[in-house]
């Protein structure tokens, strides 16, 4: 038998248990933080956005420094300091294939009229935020991060205008991700600004997601003087757009990095990704070894 194969046997073997080695350990570091994570459950105070949740018995929430946790250390979005806590399906872990969540966060920039509800077009709108997302991919690779498509809407835009909350969905393929993600998203109107509930899943979980998110639908309220009702023409501000800036994010709202766009990947599982890297070097390791190719800058005079 060759040298080449006798390698690439030992290389087979020793590689395979050392990416298991270095698997666990990702893996122990992933439970560690999720064991971590300070869950809180029934009336939950938002004061950054002068709302509160009531949550019923299927839904647990996760405050700032947690939910970002989930979002930036195992799902591998973006840092984002405006992220205000996460709201979790009772018994979805966040490591597992079927998690889903949803994030808040909260926009002062004024009173959003909702005159323009019945006059957009939403197809039209649809392209140009796939435009948009296009745009982005340059500054998103710049960054260290994977491109994006906008493939469509999963549920195309719905605004009811009795209780003032905008919701719709996207189809998103990410760069390395071999599913597609749904972001479905919506949007509480209030006196000085409006709500967002972003909630990010596998598209295989669209069912699921649109059933929870209108469980949660009326879970959710802005405190006594910041409701919409709560307008007043006389002192209050009002934004410079409407709800078709809430949908496209032509705004360039208070959400972090590219956050103008909306777009929020889960199941990145971003602990875990190194294992590639270390695989490759332990294998350059090896062959190094046994052919004498070992790095020799060091002896140099």
């Amino acid at each position: 038998m060759s040298l080449k194969w006798i390698l690439l046997g030992l290389l087979a073997v020793a590689g395979g248990a050392y990416a298991q080695e270095a698997e666990s350990e990702g893996e122990k570091q992933a439970r560690a933080l999720v064991a971590s994570l300070n869950w809180r459950d029934g009336e939950i105070a938002v004061p950054g956005a002068q709302a509160r949740f009531k949550l019923g018995e299927d839904f647990r929430y996760l405050e700032a420094a947690d939910a970002r946790k989930v979002l930036e250390q195992l799902w591998g979005n973006p840092p984002d300091d405006s992220v205000l806590g996460m709201v979790v399906p009772r018994g979805r872990g966040v490591l597992a294939d079927n998690s889903w969540a949803v994030v808040v966060t909260y926009s002062d920039e004024g009173y959003v009229s909702d005159e323009d509800a019945a006059k957009i077009d939403y197809d039209d709108l649809l392209k140009d935020m796939q435009g948009e997302t296009k745009d982005e991919n340059a500054a998103r690779k710049e960054a260290g991060y994977g491109t994006v498509e906008l493939l469509g809407w999963a549920a195309p835009p719905r605004y009811d205008a009795a209780s003032k909350k905008l919701y719709w969905a996207k189809e998103l393929q990410f760069e390395g991700s071999e599913g597609r993600t749904l972001n479905y998203d919506i949007r509480v109107l209030g006196r000085k600004g409006y709500l967002s509930l972003s909630a990010i899943a596998g598209m295989g979980e669209l069912g699921d997601v649109q059933a929870g998110m209108q469980n949660l639908l009326p879970m959710v309220e802005f405190d006594s003087g910041s409701r919409y009702a709560d307008y007043d023409a006389k002192t209050d501000k009002v934004a410079a757009y409407g709800l078709a800036a809430l949908i496209g994010g032509g705004i360039a709202a208070k959400a972090g990095l590219f956050g103008k766009l909306g777009l929020l990947l889960l199941g990145l599982k971003k602990l875990l990704i190194p294992i590639v890297l270390v695989i490759a070097a332990f294998a350059k390791k090896i062959f190094g070894f046994f052919t004498g190719n070992k790095d020799r800058s060091k002896t140099v005079s």
